[in-house]
């Protein structure tokens, strides 16, 4: 005798789109704040991506407030911006990918104050007429360095472009080989001089040029003698290279420019602040005619490039037709106008200018700062890494003075052994936390440990709050 049949085990039917709640009942009752926030058409449509997941991933599908927290969660991750403020603790001071140099609190403040209302970038105000955008600066980059004329562009590659353009066009250039440097992201002075409409004529060696190779490469095709310091590299052993005054005296002979591309240029004698020496843009023009070099590097200041020089040869600058391609907005010539003011009172600079002030940091002053931060860092890095304090040699960095290194101090993040991973992997994954932690922290692998260099922190506060957001580790294993 057959039995009754068995009752079937209660199992959970698999999800059916059916069993989502609809658009509109979930954004009927989404919370206020996420509909003023990100108004109700992109949260709705945000909403109608987290759905048509659901439907096509299968699997358990969440209640509604947990799709509601996904969409909120999904535009807060677009509405967070591309550009951001990370710690760079790389130990590079001015780290080109990073965005080189700091501005100083009064240069922010300029470029705030011309970023919401009108301006006179290009008015007189004294006439009414016309003004030119160069005169903000111009006089304030004469007095400091000592030249008659300037131009500023967006930064010193397209300085040195137009340069070349506006003086050299369809003529010869006689550059030293040793000189010929390649820059980041394979940019070549050669190349430049190409797209110039220039013809490079090459003398001397890599590693010796004399007076007399100049002597011998000028001649009626020659446009313009142009030097390039070796910012990104050095050569050492069996050189020479010919003595600028005597190179500027062969020019003016000849009637040929000379131009000096310096690159990171500084305003003032580095080895009076106790750093490695570096040329000024003031000593540079005494050997030369013309004389280009950047804004955010050495000088502390935005991104640009700066021509500056012979008040003739500016005036052809300034008249190529490439100028008005290369020029700069507002904000750049409130930024620099004031880090130039700055050097008026170089009583104040090394306080007043980030550059200065974070390049002069006694290595003292920096290890005592790791000691202090250690056992903070080693709680909110508890289960992750342990913490030690280590000498470590920073760098100035964006091509200056590349064989010179500063004494400083680091944190040495060492990764706890976890998840099968090796040294090497777990260094990464911790550079990884480190990099997705809301106000990012940016340091170097090295050794087996993820090195944190101290120099350029002032913000202590700020560097133990990004720590603070970490996820906890359980069991060895990071939380979501």
């Amino acid at each position: 005798m057959n039995g009754p049949a068995p009752t079937p085990q209660a199992v959970d039917p698999a999800p059916s789109p059916r069993r989502i709640p609809s658009v509109e009942r979930l954004v009927g009752g989404a919370p206020p704040a996420d509909l003023e926030t990100y108004g109700r058409t992109a949260f709705t449509d945000a909403i109608r991506a987290v759905v048509a997941g659901l439907r096509a991933g299968g699997g358990p599908v969440p209640d509604a407030a947990a799709i509601r927290a996904a969409a909120s969660a999904r535009l807060a991750a677009e509405r967070r911006p591309s550009l951001r403020p990370v710690l760079n603790l790389t130990g590079t001071v001015l780290h080109t990918n990073l965005g080189r140099a700091l501005l100083p609190r009064s240069a922010a403040e300029a470029v705030a104050a011309v970023m919401v209302q009108a301006s006179n970038l290009e008015f007189d105000l004294e006439t009414g007429a016309r003004g030119e955008r160069d005169d903000h600066v111009e006089a304030l980059i004469c007095r400091l360095t000592g030249a008659e004329a300037a131009v500023v562009v967006n930064n010193n590659a397209a300085a040195v472009l137009l340069v070349l353009n506006a003086l050299a066009m369809r003529r010869e250039v006689v550059v030293s080989r040793g000189e010929l440097v390649e820059i980041g992201g394979s940019f070549r002075v050669p190349d430049v001089m190409v797209r110039a409409g220039c013809r490079l004529r090459e003398v001397g060696t890599t590693n010796r040029t004399h007076l007399r190779d100049y002597a011998e490469a000028l001649g009626p095709r020659t446009g313009l003698v142009m030097k390039v310091h070796p910012s990104n590299y050095a050569i050492a052993g069996f050189t020479a290279a010919a003595d600028p005054v005597a190179l500027h005296a062969l020019c003016r002979e000849r009637g040929v420019p000379l131009a000096d591309d310096l690159g990171s240029g500084s305003l003032v004698d580095l080895a009076a602040h106790g750093l490695p020496p570096e040329p000024t843009v003031r000593a540079a023009l005494e050997r030369a005619d013309v004389v280009t070099f950047s804004g955010d590097k050495l000088l502390g200041a935005v991104q640009c490039g700066i021509v500056a020089g012979r008040r003739d040869l500016i005036a052809r600058v300034r008249k190529n037709p490439l100028k008005r391609a290369l020029r700069v907005d507002k904000m750049t010539y409130a930024a620099l106008e004031a880090v130039l003011r700055l050097y008026l009172h170089p009583e104040r600079l090394r306080a007043e200018l980030p550059t200065l002030r974070l390049l002069t940091r006694a290595r003292d002053a920096i290890a005592a700062q790791a000691e202090r931060l250690a056992p903070a860092v080693a709680e909110r890095l508890a289960g992750r890494a342990t913490v030690t304090v280590a000498d470590c040699i920073s760098q100035i960095g964006s091509g200056a003075l590349p064989v010179e290194t500063l004494p400083s101090a680091a944190l040495v993040l060492t990764p706890v052994s976890a998840g099968g991973r090796g040294a090497g992997g777990r260094c990464r994954r911790l550079a990884e936390d480190l990099r997705r932690l809301p106000v990012p922290v940016i340091g170097r692998i090295s050794d087996e440990a993820v090195r944190l260099d101290l120099r350029t922190l002032e913000d202590e506060p700020g560097f133990l709050d990004a720590l603070a957001a970490l996820p906890p580790v359980v069991d060895g294993r990071r939380t979501p």
